[in-house]
């Protein structure tokens, strides 16, 4: 990566303050890849509580698609070394607010095979307890079961 390279540089030439500077914008890039992936599992994990919802059912593949995601946000999300989760419960509602949207729009491809747009979908659902649904399973998710 050049920033590592550029870093090193920074330290070779005792310019702690850029270093420190480029040492911010790699924790930055980092957290923007873990936020990124969270949202793919998220959007996942969405448009199938919103399918199951809509439809009043579910399917085993479905139910699977649900634990995959919720392993998918733990793992992604999780702090290995320093302990702890990347996104907070505060940050994390914001991601299911901004990837609802797109999730609705998905699962109505998927819902009724395609009948209905994504509009008349969320006419059929509780959007705001889907999406209080979605958090509850992250915050309650538990990687041993």
């Amino acid at each position: 990566m050049e920033e590592l390279e550029a870093l090193r540089k920074r330290i070779e030439e005792r310019d702690y303050a850029a270093a420190l500077d480029l040492i911010d914008e790699l924790d930055e890039m980092a957290k923007d890849d873990k936020i990124n992936k969270v949202e793919s599992f998220l959007e996942i994990l969405l448009i199938h509580l919103i399918k199951q919802q809509a439809e009043r059912r579910s399917t085993t593949s479905w139910d699977r698609s649900v634990a995959h995601s919720l392993r998918g946000i733990y793992k992604t999300n999780k702090r290995r070394n320093a302990g702890g989760f990347y996104l907070k419960a505060d940050e994390l509602q914001a991601v299911v607010e901004e990837s609802f949207g797109f999730a609705l729009s998905e699962a109505a491809r998927e819902a009724f095979g395609g009948a209905f747009e994504a509009k008349k979908l969320a006419e059929m659902i509780d959007a705001e307890g889907v999406k209080r649904q979605a958090l509850e399973l992250i915050l309650n998710y538990d990687p041993q079961n």
